[in-house]
This record gives structure tokens, sequence and C-alpha cells, in this order.
């Protein structure tokens, strides 16, 4: 017998029900980032160039970890397709051993990683905000990637609601914290009594303020994982090797694969910081803008894959292909709206971002280049959600690296410096690259999808 299809519309609506909340959880990662970048905007050019590269060098790190905790997505999403959410369950707590082995060892090397700049012409006195904001921000990196593994659960058990109620708490805890501590208590109203002699932290109290947020809403997602736990079912909670090395065969081409994609923007924002702080301050803008648009790309991605890995646990090969495809459809369409968006109102998002009089020239093309990738940035997005959930990571891997620094690169390179279009010659290299990502994904899922996905585990 054949194995049942969802109708379009049925799989549209089943993928929006679990997208949406996880889109917003992923948002809300971006909107963290992007308040930070909005509050120390007003702190001066600086301090914003200070912290733009600070967050560079986190992400650029933190994408590793994040891709080998990615590594366990499929393993649980198709353990809940195949009816056995007990095998889920055990790769939680495996999921928690590599949260700690590898959160610890990148911590040090973010901690390491600005020492190395002068070595490649960075002068040391501009990098002393750099150096001081990731002493803080540091710390974030091992609650980020628990609050990360208990959200690749929950998604996959498809308990969804707690990644919202996570998500809003933080933000709103964030946003307040980081504006008392980023200008000191002097900003609250004479009721908060003492707690207007708290100090003015600068760019800081940015750091801790995200820091504090994300220890809160991993501790929300952690009360929701106990909550599923079943009485009576123990679990080995000793490190698996065999469950380990599995999640690191696919976790690994994820996390250099978005070692790769942080990478090249890294590389950009330090590209740009080597032109001038105004070009810096500009491409931190408007990254942080194209950040919150892509995460919720992502975050259909992240449900696509879920949806994906769902279909291929039970071995449903042509419920896997409707649902990556309607997941590559739903997340080019919310791209375009977003495009749109940044292509009618760029300088009015410049000035809610509160730059500077003199970077603001230079943010508004960059959100006109974001316009015009954001329908590809989504798709890729999307493209590597639904590869991850058949288990099929090492082709996103290899496509970021030929794209991003085989096209991408030498074109930011060409335009920015040897045309001298500056941070807008960067900015139309990385959308080439971008572009090229894009219809690569799509044309492997389509070739895969078209034969038989097998689990993981068969």
């Amino acid at each position: 017998m054949n194995p049942s299809v969802k109708s379009r519309r049925e799989e549209l609506q089943a993928l929006m029900r679990l997208a949406v909340p996880i889109a917003i959880a992923q948002g809300g990662q971006a909107l963290m980032g992007l308040v930070d970048t909005l509050v120390v905007a007003r702190a001066g050019t600086s301090a914003l160039a200070a912290v733009g590269l600070a967050h560079n060098l986190f992400f650029a790190i933190s994408s590793v970890g994040i891709g080998l905790m990615m590594g366990f997505d499929p393993l649980m999403a198709q353990a809940f397709g195949a009816k056995n959410p007990d095998r889920a369950r055990a790769l939680l707590w495996q999921g928690a051993w590599a949260v700690l082995a590898v959160g610890l060892v990148l911590w040090g090397l973010l901690l390491t990683l600005p020492s190395l700049l002068p070595l490649v012409g960075y002068q040391e006195e501009a990098l002393e905000g750099t150096r001081s904001y990731l002493r803080w921000r540091a710390p974030a990196l091992i609650p980020l990637l628990f609050f990360l593994m208990f959200r690749s659960y929950l998604q996959s058990a498809a308990s969804v609601r707690p990644l919202i109620f996570a998500t809003v708490v933080a933000n709103v805890f964030n946003l307040g914290l980081g504006i008392v501590l980023v200008f000191g208590g002097s900003v609250l109203p004479e009721a908060f009594g003492p707690l207007r002699r708290i100090p003015s932290m600068g760019a800081n109290g940015s750091a801790l303020a995200t820091l504090l947020s994300t220890v809160l809403e991993m501790g929300i997602l952690f009360g929701a994982v106990r909550a599923l736990g079943r009485p009576g079912v123990s679990h080995n909670w000793r490190p698996r090797w065999a469950d380990l090395s599995q999640a690191a065969r696919v976790g690994l081409p994820i996390g250099l694969h978005l070692a790769a994609e942080v990478g090249i923007f890294s590389l950009a924002g330090a590209m740009a910081f080597r032109i001038s702080p105004e070009s810096m301050g500009a491409h931190q803008i408007a990254i942080s803008y194209a950040s919150v648009s892509f995460t919720i790309a992502m975050g259909i991605g992240n449900a696509g894959s879920v949806r994906v890995g769902w279909a291929v646990g039970a071995r449903n090969t042509p419920q896997a292909r409707r649902s990556g495809f309607t997941a590559f459809v739903g997340g080019a369409c919310f791209m375009l709206l977003s495009g749109l968006v940044f292509a009618v109102f760029p300088r009015q998002m410049a000035q809610l971002a509160g730059a500077p009089a003199e970077v603001i020239p230079l943010v508004v093309p960059l959100l006109m280049v974001s316009a015009v990738f954001q329908v590809f940035d989504g798709v890729q997005g999307v493209g590597a959600g639904v590869l991850r959930g058949t288990g099929a990571t090492r082709f996103t891997f290899v496509a970021n690296m030929v794209a991003h620094y085989g096209v991408g690169l030498p074109l930011s390179l060409w335009l920015g410096f040897g045309l001298g279009l500056g941070v807008l010659g960067i900015w139309w290299g990385l959308c080439a690259g971008l572009i090229c990502v894009a219809f690569s994904l799509v044309w492997r899922f389509h070739r895969l999808s078209a034969g038989v996905l097998r689990p993981l585990e068969a």
C-alpha cells in the first residue's frame, strides 16, 4: 500500500502550526542581537563598531557549536517519526554531554581570538572595547547551546508553546535590563529607589544583559523538557560514544556550514572595520536587520526539518518531499515580503536603529542590497533545514564553501577594494554567494527526494 501524503493545503497548515512558534523562537535570538545594536548605537560610533566586531567573533565561533548540536535534530525528529520517544529522550541526555564538551572548548577559543587580531593588522587600542565586551558575552555560549538542545527536543516532540513564552520573556527582560546596564540606573523613574544607583557599564552592560537573558530562556525550556518526562522510564545518563559519534557525523558538516556562512559575514564585517568605523557601524546595523528576517526563514527551515524528519522516520519519502518543497515555498514567500519592507523603508529603518548621522548614508544602500538577496537567503536557509531532516548535511557545507569563498569573497574584494565601492561592494559580493547557495540546495533536495530516503538509524 502506498504511504499517505498530505495535500498541499494540509501540509502548509501543518508546517505553519509548527513553523510559527519555532520562527518566533529563532527570531527572538536575533532580536536580542538587534536590541543590543539599537541600544549601543546610542552610545556612539566607536562603541557600535567595537560591539559589531565582538558580535561577529561570537557568532563565528558559536556557529560551530550550534551546528554540532543540530546534529541531534534529525536523530530526534526521526525517532519521534518512528514512534520511539524514549530514544529521543536518550539522545537528549547525550546532547547535554556534547554541550558541555563543545561549549567549554569554544568559550576558551572565543576569549583567545581577540589577542590574535593584531597579527592581521588591527590596532591594539581599537580592540580594547571588543575584548572587554567578549569577557561578559562569552559565558552565554554554554546556556545558548543548552537552549538550542532543549529547543530541538521540544520542536521534535511538537511541544512548541514554551518556545514562544521563553522568547517573549527573555527579550522583554533583555531590553529593560540592557537599557539600565548600558546607561545606568539614573534612567529609571524615582519610584525604583535603590535601583537608580546601578552604575553605567556602557557596551559591557549590553553583554551582561544578554548573558542573563540567555540563562533565563534556557531555564524556561529546561522546565518544559522536564514536564514532558515519562514517569517510570529510566535512561542511561552516562556518555554513549556511539550516539555522540553519530550526532557528530551529522552535526560536524552543519557546524562547518554555519561557520562558513557566518564566517563570510564576519569577514565582511572585518573588512568594513578596516575601511572605517562608520562602515563597520553601517554593516552592523544592516546585518542585524537582515539577521532578524533570516532567522524567521530559518525557523521555517527548522519546522521543515522536523516535518521531513518525521516522514523519513516513518519511511514515507513522498511525504518528506511534499514537506520539504512546502517549506521552500513558505520561506521564499515570507522573505519576499521582508525584502519589500527593506526596499521601501531603508531610511526609516536606519533612523529607527539610532544610526549616527554619518552612518545613515552608508546604511541605506546596504539595506537595499539586503532587499535584493532576501528571497535567496531565505531559500538557502530553508534548504539547509530540509536537507538536515534527511540527515544529508555534507552537501550543504560544500555548497556554502564553494559559493561564499569561491564566488562571494572574490567579488567582495574586487568590488569593495578593487573598484573602490567600499562596504557596498562587499555586500554585493555577499549577495552573489547567497544566490549560488540557494539554487544548489534546491537542486540537491530535488535529487535526493526523487529516490528513497532512509532513516539515519536504519
